[in-house]
């Protein structure tokens, strides 16, 4: 527990952090009720296209989409004091259940292609707890350009990760983040074209992911396989791309069905989003001390 007056420079370093991001902070904040507070996040909004409507009176309005988000998380703060830039990156996490005769209209299907199978993907909450057998999906954006990446690790009981693996990209995939397109993890072409939860350990708990942005691809012998990332190299991202992080849900979009817009943003040659559509079900906020890179967490909970 930090001191009072550690707290309160903490909660004034917060507040800083919003007003220089275009996050907009509803309501008071105070030390007790920190991880109450709620954002209005407009980056990925503004980075999308325009789309005019017209007004009662008939005059052209441009229409846009501003959910609430609500901080889920305390902040990680680290050892070294809060410096460098202020980098976001969304997340939408999809489980897939096998599709309904009402799954129709905005609702998109994905296809298990191995079995000829028809699945609904729908959105959950990042700490979400999964079950073994589970199919998961997972969508990234981008509020500016970069390129990313993205390493596995299990994770034990004792809170020890495993061995880190280059899951994305792999030989060929394009990991180019575009402000209103998503990348799709793993591709929509791709078979299979979704994760299985699986336990491995009897002390596996979880799944620790960790997604990296950076201004510049990085120099790494990519190919079709998996590919392993040296402890020491990724101890050396996390201090160049790691820091102060917040992690915060979009209020109203745990269960909301994966869209046709959606599906054609991660699609190769596909549609950009426009600020009518869907959002990033979670936006991760990080204060990174390099400006060319930002790294975040996420833990894939696994349980009964």
């Amino acid at each position: 527990m930090k001191p009072p007056s550690q707290m309160k420079g903490f909660v004034i370093l917060l507040l800083c952090l919003a007003s220089i991001s275009g996050l907009r902070v509803e309501g008071s904040i105070s030390p007790s009720q920190d991880t109450q507070r709620k954002i209005v996040s407009d980056d990925f909004i503004k980075s999308r296209r325009e789309v005019a409507s017209l007004s009662r009176k008939g005059k052209s309005r441009v229409q846009t989409n501003r959910p609430t988000y609500r901080l889920v998380s305390n902040p990680t703060v680290g050892s070294r004091p809060p410096v460098g830039n202020f980098e976001q990156l969304g997340i939408t996490i999809w489980r897939l259940r096998p599709a309904r005769t009402d799954d129709s209209g905005r609702r998109a299907l994905i296809r298990e292609k191995s079995k000829g199978l028809l699945w609904a993907a729908e959105r959950v909450q990042s700490d979400g707890t999964f079950r073994e057998g589970d199919y998961v999906r997972i969508s990234v954006e981008s509020p500016r350009t970069g390129y990313l990446y993205v390493i596995d690790r299990d994770l034990s009981a004792d809170g020890s990760p495993g061995e880190p693996m280059l899951i994305f990209p792999w030989a060929e995939a394009d990991n180019k983040l575009v402000p209103g397109r998503l990348i799709d993890i793993p591709g929509q072409e791709d078979d299979p074209n979704h994760f299985t939860a699986r336990v491995t350990s009897r002390n596996q708990v979880g799944e620790l992911l960790t997604f990296i942005v950076t201004a510049t691809p990085l120099d790494l012998p990519l190919s079709d396989k998996p590919l392993r990332i040296e402890p020491r190299e990724l101890s050396r991202w996390e201090k160049l791309w790691g820091g102060v992080s917040e992690r915060y849900e979009m209020e109203g979009g745990v269960g909301q069905a994966w869209t046709q817009e959606e599906q054609q943003a991660a699609a190769k040659k596909g549609r950009q989003l426009t600020r009518e559509d869907p959002v990033p079900q979670t936006i991760y906020r990080v204060m990174a001390p390099d400006r060319n890179g930002m790294l975040a967490n996420l833990l894939l909970k696994y349980g009964k």
